[in-house]
């Protein structure tokens, strides 16, 4: 584990001035810092979400007894920074890429650079829609990967994510959901949380859904699709108002709840009613 004030070797000795120039010279939320060896990223840490709107949400969750719909704990600066950073070790533990932890100091970490995000990557397949979803699909399946090995992200978007030697990596680990709801809900909400995106990306539509789906479902732990079959069924009693509110005004955010909660509502029970058939 690291501590505290934790220097790796990664970092040239001629760039330890350069770098710690930066981290008490700025008070941004995410910098790049370009080193001799290549650029770092320092990440300063602060709720994104105000207090009063994360109070707020947990007494929603509390009300409707839904354990998927609370945040993560809210924490000091300092111990999201701790949080993060061993997220990260367990992800890097289980074989899985992420940036590398290069140095530690309260509430700001040092990271490697990764590349490009995964969704700078989709931006860049011009007109070949079949390369575009077919990177969308194998996200889909690298999260059904990462959830047979016991993992959950918590905000497994494109943006978050990018790809080394052949996998997909993932970044922003500022959600632990496993500390509010059990492991199998928490990866239930992951791909719900993908498909909001890929329902939106996706230009060959319901095929590209359906692979999809396919590639994260022959992987994931049954209890993940026993869960997200329950999480569907109750956002699905939300469906018919979200339409109504669309025919008034429908905005972006909206469009993606209504497309990915609709199409997994559908292909849950879809999938759980083969298996009773074959159980019979």
């Amino acid at each position: 584990m690291h501590n505290g004030h934790d220097m790796l070797p990664a970092v040239a000795e001629n760039d330890i001035p350069q770098l710690l120039a930066a981290l008490v010279s700025s008070s941004s939320r995410v910098e790049r810092v370009p080193l001799s060896q290549g650029p770092v990223w320092i990440k300063r840490y602060g709720t994104e979400r105000g207090p009063k709107l994360l109070f707020l949400q947990s007494l929603i969750a509390k009300l409707l007894n839904k354990a998927f719909l609370r945040p993560s704990p809210i924490l000091t600066d300092e111990e999201m920074a701790e949080r993060e950073v061993r997220r990260i070790e367990e992800f890097a533990a289980c074989g899985v890429p992420t940036p590398e932890v290069l140095y530690r100091s309260g509430r700001a970490v040092v990271f490697s650079d990764v590349g490009i995000t995964l969704s700078r990557q989709l931006s860049r397949f011009g007109d070949d829609a079949k390369g575009h979803d077919d990177l969308l699909v194998y996200c889909a399946a690298e999260l059904g990967a990462l959830h047979a090995a016991g993992l959950c992200h918590g905000r497994p978007y494109p943006r978050d994510m990018f790809i080394k030697d052949g996998r997909i990596g993932y970044m922003d680990f500022e959600e632990e959901p496993t500390s509010v709801m059990q492991l199998s809900l928490a990866q239930a909400r992951d791909v719900w949380l993908l498909f909001l995106q890929l329902t939106s990306r996706a230009r060959q539509g319901r095929s590209t859904y359906d692979r999809a789906f396919q590639a994260w479902a022959e992987r994931a732990p049954s209890a993940a699709l026993g869960q997200l079959k329950d999480l569907t069924d109750f956002l699905g009693g939300l469906l018919s108002i979200a339409r109504l509110i669309g025919r008034i005004h429908m905005g972006s955010d909206l469009r993606r709840f209504i497309d990915a909660t609709s199409y997994l509502k559908h292909v849950s029970h879809q999938r759980q009613d083969a298996r009773e058939r074959q159980e019979k």
